[in-house]
């Protein structure tokens, strides 16, 4: 069983600890942090009060996995910035698990009929994760970042509420 904690600066230094370079910084948070990761860049997140961050604890084994957040968009929210700690731990379902944790508290605390999130394209493992929950490639919403004079197209996906309720057991 996945279960959210919140997320306090006091857990900032694990975050960053795990956060190697520049390019898995970009995966995992996009262009809004800067490499290397820092515990004020993490407080100006938590002073934001439509951004609601969490620890991901694995509650069978009473431990931390990753890191998760919710941000508040006028008429939706987004989900990011999801790491799982543990490379051994990826491919393993946590993903899946995070993902409809994360939707279950946003559509339950928030007033939006639609979450949304942003992948890049290359990332196939996480974009099936997120098509097994139920999110859907929105084609209209693309965006791009250059690194290491590499571009890394970012796609959107989306799910109503609706669509999630309907897809639970």
């Amino acid at each position: 069983m996945i279960q959210l904690l919140p997320f306090t600066i006091e857990d900032s230094f694990e975050l960053i600890s795990k956060i190697k370079d520049k390019r898995m910084l970009l995966q995992f948070a996009g262009p809004a942090y800067h490499f290397p990761l820092t515990e004020e860049q993490l407080e100006s997140d938590l002073e934001n009060e439509k951004r609601y961050m969490f620890r991901v604890l694995d509650a069978s084994e009473q431990n931390v996995i990753g890191h998760a957040q919710i941000f508040l968009k006028e008429n939706t929210f987004l989900l990011g910035r999801i790491l799982i700690w543990d490379e051994n731990n990826r491919g393993k379902g946590y993903g899946k698990k995070i993902m409809k944790e994360l939707l279950e508290y946003g559509f339950n605390y928030f007033d939006r009929e639609t979450a949304e999130l942003n992948v890049y394209d290359w990332n196939a493992g996480a974009i099936e994760c997120y098509k097994k929950v139920g999110f859907e490639i929105d084609p209209e919403v693309l965006s791009e970042v250059c690194i290491d004079n590499e571009l890394w197209l970012s796609v959107n996906m989306k799910i109503n509420k609706n669509t999630f309720e309907s897809l639970k057991p």
